[in-house]
């Protein structure tokens, strides 16, 4: 039987200020409503978040890190999710809650079905990444690799991360 594969990502964000700010506000205002619709988004198949529900109070990355982690039936649903639903909307708002990151914020990877990826496995590919560029281990929607064990000599895609926000 072949092993069937499922992407996995990870995004962090620096906060320009205190989730309970004024500041803040719209942004987590419309968590719920962007984290109902990633759920209900074609090829979901799983987020981090504590019992509670909450994903804003993961601080793994630091205090002022929000951590976003999520499970995907494929690069194209999660870019579709991304690039091509509401979540754009927020996104378009992104400067005004999250500061310019320095260095790359966001990896994805490729998991076995069922596995559900820790906070230190996507830190691990976020640092491969980050010193190795992108490769089948840790890679971006604009060099995302296919699962392992598809056909040999695929050279990556290009899902082209140019968000319209």
């Amino acid at each position: 039987m072949t092993q069937q594969y499922q992407l996995a990502q990870l995004n962090i964000a620096e906060l320009k200020a205190p989730l309970d700010s004024p500041e803040l506000a719209d942004f987590v205002a419309n968590l719920d409503r962007i984290n109902a619709l990633a759920e209900s988004s074609e090829g979901y198949v799983w987020r981090l978040k504590t019992d509670d529900g909450d994903a804003t109070a993961i601080r793994d990355f630091g205090d002022s890190t929000l951590v976003n982690m999520s499970v995907w039936k494929d690069v194209d649903a999660l870019n579709t999710y991304v690039y091509r639903s509401g979540h754009v909307d927020i996104m378009r708002r992104r400067r005004e809650w999250f500061e310019r990151m320095a260095n790359i914020h966001m990896v994805l990877w490729w998991i076995p079905e069922g596995h559900l990826p820790t906070v230190e496995e996507a830190a691990e590919r976020l640092a491969l990444l980050r010193l190795q560029g992108s490769s089948p281990a840790a890679f971006t929607f604009r060099q995302a690799y296919p699962p392992p064990g598809a056909a040999q000599g695929v050279e990556p895609h290009d899902h082209g991360d140019a968000c319209t926000a």
